[in-house]
């Protein structure tokens, strides 16, 4: 016995196949590369502390178009003082049409930036090379996980009473700890 599907699944389905997501322009929008303790710090012995930081950004510029940009922040430091301080912010420009606003939401905070981190990875580790120390590889990044992780965090606080916001289209900061 075949299932019925409801006027709204049909609907949700026809929908989704008229779902668009496109690049309409990659660049670099902003990088940062400071040597605050040089030439000291290289006089340092020691394994430098690195850690990354994400955070995202997202501007409606009309007609399904969307400006998403991932900063990308890499911290690194030997012993209390720091190494280096690396920032990118990679953007880009999207085509998001025909979704509902939920998955529009989900694609803004997991597609777009999925397809931005590894130019900005690409330009973080030209600059810590470029700036005399030892090649660093950052690790690839499941923002599919973070943003699932960040719902499940508003949901828990809008059930605690707490104020999450709503309608956001800034996703929250991530930090990680990598070795150097």
């Amino acid at each position: 016995m075949a299932e019925e599907q409801t006027q709204d699944e049909v609907m949700s389905q026809e929908g989704m196949a008229s779902a668009q997501f496109q690049i309409q322009k990659l660049y670099t929008k902003d990088v940062s590369f400071e040597l605050p303790n040089a030439p000291q710090i290289f006089q340092d012995a020691g394994q430098a502390d690195v850690k990354m930081s994400l955070s995202q950004r997202v501007e409606d510029l009309g007609e399904n178009l969307q400006e998403v940009v991932l900063t990308v922040t890499i911290t690194a430091t030997v012993g209390e003082k720091t190494a280096y301080l690396a920032e990118v912010a990679q953007a880009g420009i999207f085509l998001i049409s025909g979704f509902n606003e939920q998955a529009g939401h989900a694609v803004m905070n997991t597609m777009c930036p999925s397809t931005l981190f590894p130019y900005a990875r690409t330009l973080i580790s030209g600059l810590v090379a470029d700036g005399g120390f030892p090649p660093l590889t950052l690790q690839p990044v499941n923002f599919e996980q973070l943003y699932a992780q960040r719902m499940q965090q508003m949901i828990n606080e809008q059930n605690e009473g707490g104020a999450a916001e709503e309608g956001s289209d800034e996703t929250v900061a991530a930090e990680f700890s990598t070795d150097d």
